[in-house]
C-alpha cells in the first residue's frame, strides 16, 4: 500500500514541475526552434536570452519595485491583521460578531468590482505611477484576519486573564504574549501575502504605465507583441522572476506548513 501511495505521489510531482521544466528548456531554445511542429526537448543552449532580458525591459528597477512592493505589504498585512485579529478573537465589545461577518462578507466580492474605486481614489491622491499605488491597496486582507483570528481562538484565554491581572493593557497582551505564540500562524500569512504580492499582475498593470513604476509580472507582460512574442526571452525573464519565491518558499516550508496545520486545530 505504501508504494503504490508513493508511486501517485512521485506522478502527481512529476505532473507538477513539467511545466517548470519547460519553461527552463524553452528559455535555452531560439524563436525558431521553439516554433517547430513537433515540438522538440533538446535546447540550443542560448544563455543570451537571459542577458536580452535586461534589454528589452528595465528588469533591475522593477525587480526593486516588486522587492518594495512585496515587503511593504507582507509587513504591513501580518501586522495589520494580527491586531485586527487579536481583537475580534479576545476583545468584547458591541456588535463584534456582526462586524466580524460584514468584514468577512469581503472575501465573498470579486476583487475585480473593487479595480475602478481604488483607481479613482489612487488617482484623486496623486499616486499614479508611484510605489504607494502598488502598496497602500494590498496592506489589508480580510482573510489573513481571518486566519490569524482562527489561531488566537486556539490560544488559552488564561493567558489573557494572567497578562491582565499584573496590569498589562490589550495592546501589551497583543505584542508579549499573542504575537510570540502566534508566530507561526504569522509566518504562514507572511509568506502567502509574500507569493501573492509578487505575483499580482493586475493591479500593477492598472495603476502604472511607466516601465520604471512597474512590477515584474507587469512588465514581463510587455513582453508580448501583437504578432510575435519572443518566447524564450520571456521564459528566460519568468524564470529570474520566479527564483525568489522558489527560494523563499523552499527556505520556509516547514514553518509554512506548521503554521496551515496549527490555524486548524480549533
Amino acid at each position: 500500500m505504501t508504494k503504490k501511495i508513493h508511486f501517485f505521489l512521485v506522478i502527481g510531482a512529476l505532473g507538477m514541475i513539467a511545466p517548470f521544466v519547460w519553461q527552463v528548456l524553452t528559455s535555452l531554445k531560439t524563436l525558431e526552434h521553439t516554433a517547430r511542429v513537433p515540438p522538440t526537448i533538446v535546447p540550443d543552449w542560448r544563455w543570451a536570452n537571459y542577458s536580452r532580458v535586461f534589454e528589452l525591459i528595465p528588469f533591475g528597477q522593477q525587480f526593486v519595485n516588486t522587492v518594495l512592493m512585496t515587503a511593504a505589504r507582507t509587513i504591513g498585512q501580518v501586522l495589520l491583521c494580527s491586531l485586527a485579529a487579536y481583537a475580534f478573537a479576545r476583545l468584547r465589545f458591541p456588535g463584534r460578531t456582526f462586524l466580524f461577518g460584514l468584514f468577512l462578507s469581503v472575501l465573498m466580492v470579486p476583487p475585480q468590482l473593487f479595480i475602478i474605486p481604488q483607481y479613482q481614489i489612487i488617482a484623486d491622491l496623486g499616486w499614479l505611477n508611484s510605489l504607494p499605488a502598488l502598496i497602500v491597496p494590498g496592506l489589508f486582507s480580510a482573510f489573513g484576519t481571518f486566519l490569524l483570528r482562527q489561531f488566537f481562538l486556539g490560544l488559552p484565554v488564561e493567558l489573557d486573564e494572567a497578562a491582565r491581572l499584573d496590569g498589562a493593557n490589550p495592546l501589551r497582551i497583543w505584542w508579549s504574549v499573542m504575537v510570540p505564540l502566534a508566530r507561526p500562524g504569522m509566518v504562514a500569512l507572511g509568506i502567502l501575502t509574500t507569493i501573492w504580492s509578487w505575483n499580482d499582475f493586475f493591479w500593477p498593470l492598472v495603476v502604472n504605465n511607466d516601465p520604471e513604476k512597474m512590477t515584474l509580472s507587469a512588465g514581463l507582460a510587455s513582453m508580448q507583441g501583437q504578432f510575435l512574442t519572443d518566447y524564450p526571452v520571456l521564459m528566460a525573464g519568468s524564470l529570474l522572476a520566479s527564483l525568489p519565491v522558489i527560494v523563499v518558499f523552499v527556505l520556509m516550508q516547514r514553518q509554512f506548513v506548521e503554521g496551515i496545520a496549527l490555524t486548524g486545530t480549533k
